[in-house]
């Protein structure tokens, strides 16, 4: 299986997806320009496991997450040892087999069970803390102590490329008074999710030294976000309407083992936290990051589209791992396809914010863009995307795809 140099997709990635054929939707792995179709493979047995066989029969991988991490290693060494041999996969077999991944259709990669956003990037939290509270200490007093989240609609998560309506909901007026309006302050967040497989009995937590065992893999997730109505409603209980009208994830689910070699050292965490967050190993990850933002304008003059924030996973203060201990240390359970994204990821830097309420200042430092436009928010038309990518020295590259969507008008 030729695989060019330059690709993000090479042996050592294989991020599992779904894509759309005639014949119904087939799980798949990313190979160079490929899919290698897992549902075509199983049905020509090249799986000697029958659950796991029967798993990536199915249209989605919620089946795979079920197995568990045996399996899960099991069937990437698998797929890993087809790509590589020359007999399993014979020349005739090739059209069967692997298919264009430029010409895929993706679909969700798996059924959406539950979604929990966090608020775990230390640079992000601080600076909505200096915009929303300024002359106050922007931190409140638990947010060192624990991952702070909230409970999202599960529904409304949607795949890359998928058009974003303008939402409208309650806004507050200069006069005090309340209007049902489309949002004027429509934002985007950058963030990578994790995807689970089953989890333990209803009461009995996930340790965060095993929370390893229960994480498949990374999505990129772009939590859109308006402002406005989330500034009027989100007292006292948090964000409810201005968060729950899209999520979107990339197509691609990167693998806890694809990214081994990507571990980084987490931030100093100061206070130390309590015991069942204290991981013995490291969960963070390098994973370069960056938003791009194309308008109409660009468009139509055949601009590209520009970069607007460049950050990484590796700034996020609380881990995968601690999270997940986090959201089931009072017993609650998880399932195979329950979401859990990061929340914003910003770094260190004005160029590294993961927003655009950070990026312009909640509007005082609006962006100018190659075209000379300029934005404090989304405009109707405006397309983002969103890549993610870990490159090392002496290491391959690992691409965790693209999540893009573009802004259309509010509906009455």
């Amino acid at each position: 299986m030729p695989v060019s140099a330059r690709t993000g997709f090479p042996l050592e990635n294989l991020p599992y997806g779904v894509f759309d054929t005639a014949s119904g939707a087939h799980i798949g792995v990313a190979i160079g320009d490929s899919i290698f179709d897992l549902h075509a493979a199983a049905a020509k047995n090249l799986f000697d496991d029958a659950a796991l066989t029967e798993a990536l029969r199915s249209d989605s991988l919620n089946a795979l997450l079920a197995l568990g991490r045996q399996s899960w290693t099991a069937s990437r060494k698998r797929i890993q040892e087809l790509l590589k041999s020359a007999s399993p996969i014979a020349p005739e077999n090739r059209d069967q087999l692997l298919v264009s991944r430029a010409a895929a259709r993706m679909l969700l990669p798996f059924q959406v069970r539950d979604y929990v956003d966090f608020y775990s990037s230390l640079e992000h939290a601080t600076n909505l803390g200096k915009i929303m509270r300024p002359g106050t200490e922007p931190l409140l007093p638990n947010w060192r102590r624990l991952p702070v989240g909230y409970h999202g609609r599960a529904g409304t998560v949607v795949i890359d490329g998928t058009p974003i309506v303008r939402p409208r909901g309650q806004i507050k007026k200069e006069n005090g008074e309340p209007e049902y309006a489309p949002t004027k302050m429509l934002d985007v967040e950058l963030e990578i999710g994790f995807v689970t497989g089953a989890g333990r009995a209803l009461g009995d937590p996930i340790p965060v030294e095993r929370a390893r065992e229960y994480i498949f893999g990374l999505v990129l997730v772009n939590d859109w976000s308006a402002r406005d109505i989330q500034a009027w409603e989100y007292q006292p209980l948090g964000p409810f309407l201005g968060k729950s009208f899209a999520t979107s994830i990339s197509p691609w689910v990167v693998t806890l083992d694809a990214l081994e070699p990507y571990r980084a050292a987490l931030p100093v965490q100061d206070p130390p936290p309590l015991s069942y967050l204290r991981a013995g190993e490291d969960y963070g990850y390098d994973i370069a990051l960056e938003i791009a933002l194309q308008t109409q304008a660009m468009r139509r003059s055949n601009t590209a589209a520009e970069v607007i924030s460049h950050s990484n996973f590796k700034y996020l203060y609380w881990s995968i791992a601690q999270q997940l201990a986090h959201a089931t240390a009072n017993g609650a359970t998880i399932s195979p396809g329950d979401l859990f994204a990061s929340g914003t990821i910003s770094g260190p830097e004005p160029d590294s914010y993961g927003s655009l309420i950070e990026l312009t200042w909640r509007g005082e430092r609006p962006l100018r863009l190659a075209t000379n436009e300029t934005r404090a928010f989304l405009e109707d038309g405006d397309e983002v995307t969103m890549t993610g990518r870990c490159q090392l020295p002496g290491k391959p590259a690992i691409d965790l795809g693209a999540v893009r969507g573009a802004i259309v008008e509010s509906r009455n």
